[in-house]
This record gives C-alpha cells, sequence and structure tokens, in this order.
C-alpha cells in the first residue's frame, strides 16, 4: 500500500524553483492584473472606435478583451495549483486607450511582461498557458494591424 506523501510549498520552493516563490507569486499576481486590466481598457475602445475600418477594430478588440478574461482567470488559477501558493493582487487602475495605435503599443508592452514571466517560470503548464495568450495578442493585433 502506498503511503499518501505531504509536500512542503517552501520546501518545495528551495529546492526546484529558480526564484523564491513569494517573487514569483508577486510577478505572475502582476501579470495576472495586466489581463484584467487589458479587458477593461480593450472593452472601453471597443466601445469608441469610429470611422474608417472601425468595425474590423470593433470586432477585433470584442474577441481579445472576451479572451483576456479568461487567460486571466487561467493563468492565476492553474499558477495557484501548480505553486499550491495563493496570489496577493495590487489595485492597480486599467490605462485609459484612445486610439487603436495606443492599444497596439500597450499590447505590445503587455506581451513583453508575459516573455519576462515565462523567462522566470518553472511550470511548463504556466508558460503554455502564457503562449495562449500571446496567441490571443498577436492575432488582436493582426486584426488591427492588417484588416482595419
Amino acid at each position: 500500500m502506498r503511503t499518501l506523501k505531504t509536500n512542503n510549498t517552501e520546501e518545495k520552493s528551495e529546492k526546484t524553483l529558480k526564484r523564491p516563490i513569494v517573487e514569483l507569486a508577486k510577478e505572475t499576481a502582476q501579470v495576472v492584473t495586466a489581463l484584467m486590466n487589458a479587458t477593461t481598457s480593450l472593452h472601453k475602445l471597443h466601445l469608441q472606435v469610429t470611422g474608417a475600418g472601425s468595425f474590423a477594430q470593433h470586432l477585433a478588440l470584442n474577441e481579445l478583451y472576451d479572451t483576456m478574461h479568461d487567460h486571466a482567470d487561467t493563468l492565476a488559477e492553474g499558477f495557484q495549483g501548480a505553486s499550491e501558493t495563493l496570489l496577493k493582487y495590487e489595485n492597480d487602475a486599467p490605462i485609459v486607450l484612445n486610439s487603436v495605435k495606443e492599444a497596439i503599443v500597450y499590447l505590445r508592452e503587455l506581451t513583453e511582461e508575459i516573455i519576462e514571466l515565462q523567462s522566470i517560470m518553472p511550470y511548463s503548464e504556466i508558460v503554455n498557458n502564457l503562449d495562449l495568450v500571446k496567441d490571443s495578442i498577436n492575432t488582436a493585433k493582426y486584426k488591427l494591424i492588417f484588416l482595419s
């Protein structure tokens, strides 16, 4: 009969993680917050686009803000399960995007944050989930740049 082994998260972090779990959790929470805020910022811009190409922009932004919420939830829950640590969130306000050009710059910056988190993330499944976020961003950028 097998006996159940219990692992202490702190012991695991010292042995297997590149960074202390507290630091990794803080950086993950920052990206989760950024994705949640992106949902709001992109949704507001989606409601304000006008002029030539605005219908395509409206649809592309709609698709992206719909997926961002799910990506944020998947990242938070997956990390908390993998690390056995609850995330603590800062109360950062979403930024205001005044144009699609600003949104594209914003999405590039968000991608850089995700890449930075991936570079320190020891859980391959979380790295893969972050790749899916980047894929959603890349698809939206394609639509905003070339189909508007």
